[in-house]
C-alpha cells in the first residue's frame, strides 16, 4: 500500500471510530448498526467491513484508540519511589483526561447488563496493561528494598484509585466537571505522598 493510500485508510478509520463512538452513545451498542455507522462516517459499507468485519472488532478499536500509549509507557527504574510514582501517576492522569475517554466508559456502563463482554474487552485491552505496568513497578521497588509492599495488586489499585476518583469518575455524573491542570498535578502529587507514607521504607520517604 502506498503512503497516500495508507493515509487515506487511516483517515477513514478515524472517521469510522468517531462515528461509531457517537452512535453507540446515542442509540446503544445493540441498535447502532454497522450500515448506519458507515453512513455517518461517510464511507461505504465495503470500506467499513474491510477494516472492521464485526461490531465487536470496531468496539475493540475504540478501546485501543482511547488507551493508546498507556501500555507502552516506559516503566521507571526502581530506586526512587517518589519520582517513579509521579511519572506513572501523571501519565495515568493524562490518559484519563483524553477526549472521548468518559464517552467510552459511558458506553461500557450503559451496555453492561446486556453485553458484559464489552466491559471485559475494555478492561483487558484498556486499563489492564497500564495496571500491570504500575504493579510491576511497585514489585521492582519492593525487590529493590525501597518499598514495603506485601500486596502489589492492592497497592496498585489504591494508587490509581486515588487519581481516578478525583479526576475522572465525577465527570461521568457531574455535568461540566473539569479539573484545571494545576489541580491535576496536585492530585497526583498527593497520591504519591500518600503511597510513599504508607509503603516507603525509612530513608525512601
Amino acid at each position: 500500500m502506498t503512503t497516500y493510500h495508507q493515509r487515506v485508510a487511516q483517515e477513514k478509520r478515524a472517521l469510522i471510530v468517531q462515528a461509531a463512538t457517537q452512535l453507540f452513545l446515542e442509540l446503544g451498542y445493540d441498535r447502532a448498526s454497522l450500515a448506519r455507522i458507515a453512513e455517518e462516517a461517510g464511507v461505504s459499507k465495503a470500506t467499513l467491513f474491510k477494516q472492521f468485519p464485526t461490531k465487536a472488532a470496531l468496539f475493540d478499536a475504540i478501546v485501543i484508540d482511547s488507551w493508546a500509549g498507556g501500555d507502552d509507557v516506559e516503566m521507571p527504574s526502581a530506586g526512587d519511589l517518589v519520582a517513579g510514582l509521579t511519572t506513572l501517576g501523571r501519565h495515568y492522569a493524562a490518559l484519563l483526561g483524553r477526549p472521548g475517554m468518559a464517552d467510552l466508559f459511558r458506553i461500557v456502563i450503559a451496555e453492561l447488563p446486556r453485553f458484559p463482554e464489552l466491559a471485559k474487552a475494555h478492561f483487558a485491552e484498556g486499563k489492564l496493561p497500564y495496571f500491570e505496568t504500575v504493579r510491576a513497578y511497585l514489585m521492582a521497588e519492593r525487590d529493590a528494598g525501597t518499598a514495603d509492599i506485601t500486596d502489589p495488586q492492592m497497592a496498585t489499585t489504591q494508587f490509581l484509585g486515588m487519581i481516578s476518583n478525583y479526576l475522572f469518575w465525577p465527570s461521568l455524573l457531574v455535568p461540566g466537571w473539569t479539573v484545571p491542570p494545576d489541580r491535576v498535578i496536585a492530585v497526583v502529587d498527593d497520591a504519591v505522598r500518600t503511597m510513599v507514607a504508607r509503603y516507603g521504607r525509612p530513608g525512601n520517604r
